[in-house]
């Protein structure tokens, strides 16, 4: 087993960090050979707010994945969310030279779209493209080889502010690590989940987080929109210990196990026992009461992304309905409570199976670090080859826009 061959997928989330490890078989099939996690100690809302507790979280989570695999661990595809992240659409246009469209022709006009005004604390981490049209044909995905003398593109740009991408980056190196790529996370989700035939027929995927509620949204195969809302599964936990008075992980526990955001299908007075505060006693509540907090709040989040749907004008795109996961999005009845508010059909995601993946894995609280992982086998040969070993050092900003388009157009 060679130590080129080996990704390592790094999901650093509010609550929890989560390293996966993978061996990439010739035939590019994913063996999967390590696992850790760990809980999250240093962000808050997917932004780091305390580095050291940080670092100590990631390297807990790696020496786990590391002791199972049986191997040093060198660089990894990490995944980035936060309210920091803005996206939005962009075209370009270019003149074909040669009539018949080359690479370098697809690489000019992807240049020409990324070619826009930004502030100077961002820095672009994706430029996806969504379609290309040569004189007057549209929808075309792959336009080399076809013949014409106007080339366009439509892409889809994130970007993120280089503080905080920097603080990210310089946790994962001092825990040991280089950063291989940087995925936004909803992509990494989404490469997990979705089949190829829900991201044609349009669907939104709402990965539901710790601290963030992450949503992208697919047509035609392509991505037409992402968006980082603050709001994560910590807000229904948060909002279940000020409404009961008692503590965090109390309130994570009958969150976890008795909570449902449709309290028509509870029996109200069923009451459970809760532990207060530090020094009373314990006391029971009635499930009705438990559901009625955690539905206000999911009604709260559901709302937003039916807002950021419209907004958008965005709704008739939306033929495959809607698709749950993420941690946060194992609360009982949420996709019921889902699709009466989105007024779409809405389903709970789970990773669809590969090598060495176990029942344990098949849970949407790993959508992201296995999305990783996928994102991370594609490319890594050609990445290799374009960094020199004395540059493996350097801040990954200064590397991200060379290595943008050849890590995304084997994506799409």
């Amino acid at each position: 087993m060679s130590d080129k061959n080996i990704i390592v997928g790094l999901d650093i989330g509010t609550t929890k960090v989560c390293t996966i490890v993978g061996y990439q078989k010739p035939n590019s099939e994913i063996e999967i050979i390590g696992i850790g996690t760990h809980p999250s100690y240093g962000l808050k809302k997917g932004q780091v707010v305390n580095v050291d507790k940080t670092v100590r979280s990631i390297k807990a989570s790696l020496e786990e994945a590391r002791l199972m695999a049986g191997m040093k661990l060198d660089s990894a595809t990490i995944g980035i969310a936060g309210n920091h992240i803005y996206s939005f659409n962009s075209s370009g246009v270019v003149a074909i030279k040669h009539k018949e469209i080359t690479h370098d022709d697809v690489e000019r006009v992807l240049e020409a779209a990324k070619a826009v005004v930004i502030p100077s604390d961002r820095e672009i981490l994706h430029i996806i493209p969504q379609e290309y049209k040569v004189d007057n044909t549209a929808g075309i995905k792959n336009p080399e080889g076809m013949v014409g003398v106007r080339l366009e593109c439509n892409v889809h740009v994130v970007t993120g502010e280089i503080s905080l991408i920097q603080n990210l980056v310089k946790c994962v190196e001092h825990a040991g690590l280089h950063t291989q790529k940087i995925i936004l996370q909803p992509i990494a989700s989404s490469e997990a989940v979705l089949t190829l035939e829900e991201k044609e027929m349009g669907v939104v995927l709402i990965d539901i987080g710790g601290g963030t509620t992450d949503v992208a949204i697919w047509h035609d195969g392509s991505l037409i929109h992402s968006h980082i809302i603050p709001v994560g599964g910590n807000h229904f936990t948060n909002d279940l210990a000020v409404a009961l008075k008692i503590s965090h992980n109390e309130a994570e526990r009958v969150k976890v196990n008795h909570g449902s955001v449709l309290k028509e299908k509870l029996n109200q007075m069923t009451s459970i026992s809760v532990q207060g505060l530090s020094g009373t006693k314990p006391r029971d509540v009635s499930l009705g009461q438990i559901s009625e907090v955690l539905e206000a709040r999911a009604e709260e989040l559901f709302h937003i992304i039916k807002n950021i749907i419209k907004e958008k004008e965005l709704d008739e795109k939306i033929t495959g309905g809607y698709v749950i996961t993420g941690g946060g999005g194992l609360i009982n009845d949420l996709p019921e409570l889902a699709e009466y508010i989105l007024e779409r059909p809405v389903k709970v995601g789970y990773p669809q199976s590969f090598g060495g993946m176990t029942n344990i894995m098949r849970n949407p609280k790993f959508s992201t670090v296995l999305g990783l992982l996928i994102e991370g086998s594609k490319g890594k040969y050609h990445y290799d080859q374009e960094m020199p070993s004395e540059m493996v050092n350097h801040d990954i900003l200064g590397r991200l826009s060379d290595s943008i388009k050849s890590v995304f157009k084997e994506i799409f």
